[in-house]
């Protein structure tokens, strides 16, 4: 050992001044954080090698060591840390503690919540004794001179743990012996299994049992079969119920199966704490104790009682309440309740002879009779002791026949005057002139009711009388104001609305008409009769609405909006008569309001009447000369009608006077639907030098080229027309179809890339790129573009639609969830979402689904045929002619789908029923 430290004696000396260890073999010297750290006292150099051979001495003292640059300067600098540095870091730092002071509310909110959070779960000691600690504040004295010392409490615990602790002694083997013996000759002979008894036991030996002899045998024996035990249990239970049979006939009084079950059937029902029910009663006798008179406190007793199951104690506390409170009706009818159906009858005819004046008791008594007559007698029996109750006298009524009643009601409106439902009642059963005699006489005992006034022109309108409905509801305003009587804007129009529930249309309406100035501004009038309106039409309130719009217009006759409000109301709510009375009011009022002209000829025409309908087109012409849509609308009658001659005529007068792109655009469409292509050709070939901006005409130029096959030219007007209207998307989106479809998809890709350009955030042209690579099989290609498109338009529910089907099945619910998220409200998320359920055979929640998103968008045509297609496929037909019903009420109209198949040459005519079952056959489920 003394050889080895001599010879590697150097291992444990420094290095010389330079040294670098392990550089003759090539190595790079490196200096660690022990070699410059603060143990050195010394100041040190040591020197690196540099890239040219040479050493360069670097100072290690702490006086050279910075805070930013470290020893000897910055890392990556070689100037030193300036005051440039210096302010940069100030800045940093203050960024930093703004940032901070943003974020220290929030984070001392959250440690204040978790800190709330641990205390309620974890709390101290000093919480857990609180109330403890407060109860001693009202220690006396005494108590506190009567608390044992801790050491003499230990001592004590010891003791009584000492003397209830077991203590296990070996049990002698004579004991266990004679156990076993006992245990073997307890077994039944065959005169016990024959006569159901005991063997006798012989003189001078000691009867055990059997249960006492199978416990001891459990307890002492540790070679005891857990398997005799069981059958020794058995033996012991079908001994005990042959005793219990009857030996004469042979049948058990003891249900060997359910007297078990018997037995639960008598504990109480009451699941609370004993200790709560011991106080409660206590404190409600210490009350009636103190206030024998008080009725709560004795049927609060005998409320406890019954509760607990002790239902012969809460009737004797209820019988001894009626002695100490012989006048509390809530007394006598908690004991009527409690005393069992022949027992009530007694008790209640105490109760009307205590409390003779009591409603509440006759009423009871008359219902513990079951026998109409008895009823009766005790009714008349209690109208007699109380002759002013219309509960009783309404109560009699009801028992009587029509002409009894009368006779009955007759008798009550002398004995309750002040009674509106008697004296209504007394003239609903009487006949037209005595009813009127009834309702004047009740209209002078109560001057100040309103509902009498109203039930008389209810009589008149059921007798016809309808001149008298309205001057009666106009005597009895200025009456009831006559006395002082408020009349309250609110109720009365609520009557109106209860009077056309009932029928009387007449006294609902003229309601209105008398109370719908009541309290309004004037500069607030159509603004407040707009909401009335409103709210009766929500109640289904048709005939009070009718009354309001009919006000208004009568206010307001040169309002347009106002008559075209009121149009689409009797359109939505009423009659085509309705409707077209309305019209021809509105057109002279409004004679240059086109939407009232064309409402009226289109309803003329649903209704068959194709001369009424030119009729309202050529004085609308006259009205308004020169019109687009009435130009347009005469030429949709024409051509739907099959008079395509008449239609080129209007439309060729159109194009002289008019001479709008819309009107050159219809006009080539007639003749492409009709099949004349060229002369179609010719005139958008005229009509795009005079509106080159039109996109829609150049549009048909290149599909009547694609048509004909003419796919340069097609190319050619799709190219002239992006050119001139750069912002129409369905060109471009035509255009790199037209590319595709002849093979060149690369064409197409650049299409549509420069019209992302020319049209930046527009999600149809991300859709027709993904779809141009999914139709080229080229799904993660397709799957890349619509991540680009969501980034681009993360709000297009036409994009998320798409999207939720081209994820992995698994994942179609989390993206969905993503797309409600972005585009709660967006109609073709939800039909997504909607197809999504039913593709998971969920059939009522899909159906909830289809039919939110049609109440969302009804003008998306797209919807409605999906939801048709889903009816078709899961529902019976009273559903599918709904949803087709309320279809064509919509009148939808857009839709990538429904334009698609609508607008085609082929399809030209039909109707929107069949409209929507052809989309509906296009329409898929993925």
């Amino acid at each position: 050992m003394s050889e080895s430290k001599d010879k590697y004696f150097f291992l444990h000396e420094e290095g010389p001044p330079g040294y670098v260890g392990g550089s003759g073999r090539g190595a790079q010297g490196f200096t660690t954080r022990s070699d410059i750290g603060p143990a050195r006292s010394t100041e040190r150099y040591v020197v690196m090698p540099l890239a040219g051979g040479e050493a360069k001495e670097e100072n290690l003292n702490e006086s050279n060591y910075d805070e930013f640059s470290g020893y000897g300067g910055s890392l990556f600098s070689k100037g030193s840390y300036d005051s440039e540095d210096r302010e940069a870091d100030l800045i940093y730092d203050a960024v930093d503690k703004r940032q901070d002071e943003r974020r220290r509310q929030h984070r001392e909110q959250r440690e204040r919540e978790e800190l709330l959070k641990y205390r309620q779960e974890r709390p101290k000691i000093q919480q857990q004794f609180s109330d403890l600690k407060r109860d001693l504040s009202s220690v006396s004295e005494e108590e506190w001179d009567k608390i044992p010392d801790a050491a003499d409490i230990g001592k004590k615990l010891k003791r009584a743990k000492r003397q209830t602790q077991e203590r296990f002694t070996p049990v002698p083997d004579s004991l266990v012996a004679g156990v076993r013996f006992v245990w073997q000759h307890s077994s039944l002979d065959v005169r016990q299994q024959k006569y159901g008894g005991l063997q006798t036991p012989l003189p001078g030996t000691q009867t055990l049992k059997p249960g006492a002899v199978l416990v001891v045998a459990v307890v002492l024996r540790g070679d005891v079969d857990m398997m005799e035990v069981g059958a020794a249990r058995g033996t012991l239970m079908r001994m005990n119920l042959d005793q219990a049979s009857d030996s004469v006939s042979g049948q058990t009084v003891v249900d060997p199966k359910g007297y078990l079950t018997d037995l639960n059937s008598l504990t109480p029902s009451f699941s609370g704490d004993i200790g709560d029910v011991k106080k409660g009663r206590m404190l409600l006798a210490a009350v009636r104790k103190t206030n024998p008179k008080h009725g709560p406190a004795w049927i609060a007793s005998a409320r406890l009682e019954e509760e607990v199951g002790r239902i012969q104690t809460a009737r004797n506390l209820i019988i001894k309440a009626t002695e100490k409170c012989p006048k509390n009706e809530d007394i006598w009818l908690e004991a009527i309740r409690l005393q069992p159906p022949e027992q009530a009858k007694a008790v209640v005819a105490q109760a009307v002879a205590a409390v003779p004046s009591s409603v509440k008791l006759w009423i009871k008594a008359a219902d513990l009779e079951s026998d109409v007559k008895a009823k009766r007698r005790v009714l008349r029996k209690g109208l007699d002791t109380i002759p002013d109750s219309v509960k009783l006298w309404k109560a009699a009524v009801d028992l009587e026949s029509p002409s009894d009643a009368c006779i009955l009601l007759g008798r009550a409106v002398e004995c309750c005057p002040q009674s509106v439902d008697l004296w209504l009642a007394l003239a609903h059963l009487e006949t037209y002139d005595n009813a009127r005699k009834v309702l004047n006489r009740a209209r002078k005992a109560i001057p100040t009711e309103r509902a009498i006034w109203i039930a008389a022109a209810k009589l008149e309108e059921t007798a016809g009388n309808e001149a008298n409905v309205g001057r009666l509801i106009s005597l009895g305003i200025k009456s009831l104001q006559g006395n002082m009587v408020e009349i309250n804007r609110d109720l009365w129009l609520a009557d109106a609305k209860a009077c056309d529930k009932s029928g009387h249309v007449q006294t609902c309406q003229a309601i209105v008409r008398e109370v719908i100035n009541i309290g309004v501004e004037d500069e607030d009038r159509l603004e407040t009769w707009l909401e009335d309106a409103e709210s009766f039409v929500k109640d289904e309130a048709y005939n009070a609405a009718r009354a309001v719009y009919a006000h208004c217009l009568t206010a307001f006759p040169a309002n347009e909006d106002l008559w075209e409000q009121v149009a689409f109301f009797e359109k939505e709510h009423g009659t085509r008569e309705s409707l077209d009375e309305h019209l021809r009011k509105a057109v002279k009022y409004c004679p240059q309001a086109e939407t009232l002209w064309l409402m009226g000829a289109k309803s003329a025409w649903l209704g068959g009447n194709v001369p009424a309908a030119r009729n309202i087109l050529l004085h609308a012409f006259t009205a308004i000369p020169n019109n687009e849509d009435i130009w347009l609308a005469a030429v949709k009658l024409e051509s739907e009608n099959n008079e395509h001659q008449r239609a080129r005529g209007l439309l060729e007068r159109a194009r002289r006077e008019a001479g709008t792109a819309r009107v050159w655009m219809k006009s080539a469409r007639l003749e492409w639907v009709l099949g004349n292509l060229d002369a179609a050709s010719e005139m958008l070939a005229d009509a795009v030098k005079l509106h080159p901006t039109a996109p829609k005409l150049w549009m048909m130029r290149g599909q009547i080229s694609e048509q004909q096959d003419k796919v340069e030219d097609a190319r050619q007007f799709y190219a002239q027309g992006v050119k001139n209207c750069p912002d129409s998307i369905p060109l471009w989106i035509l255009s790199a179809r037209l590319e595709l479809a002849a093979g060149q998809a690369t064409r197409a890709r650049a299409i549509l890339e420069r019209g992302r350009l020319k049209n930046p955030h527009c999600p149809e042209l991300w859709l027709e790129s993904v779809d141009i690579e999914r139709q080229l099989g080229q799904p993660e290609v397709a799957t890349a573009i619509m991540a680009k498109a969501l980034q681009d338009c993360p709000n297009s529910g036409l994009l998320w639609s798409e999207a939720i089907f081209m994820e992995p099945r698994p994942q179609r619910k989390t993206k969905s969830l993503d797309a409600l998220k972005r585009c709660e409200n967006d109609a073709r998320v939800l039909l997504a979402v909607a197809k999504l359920l039913l593709s998971d055979r969920r059939i009522t929640k899909a159906r909830r689904w289809f039919n939110r998103t049609v109440k969302l968008d009804p003008d998306y045509g797209d919807a409605w045929a999906a939801y048709y297609k889903f009816e078709q496929l899961h529902g019976d037909a009273s559903k599918q002619e709904d949803v087709l019903k309320h279809c064509i009420a919509a009148e939808p109209r857009h839709g990538p789908i429904w334009q698609r198949v609508a607008k085609a040459p082929h399809n030209w005519g039909k109707s929107q029923e069949e409209i929507l079952k052809l989309v509906a056959r296009e329409t898929k489920f993925y």
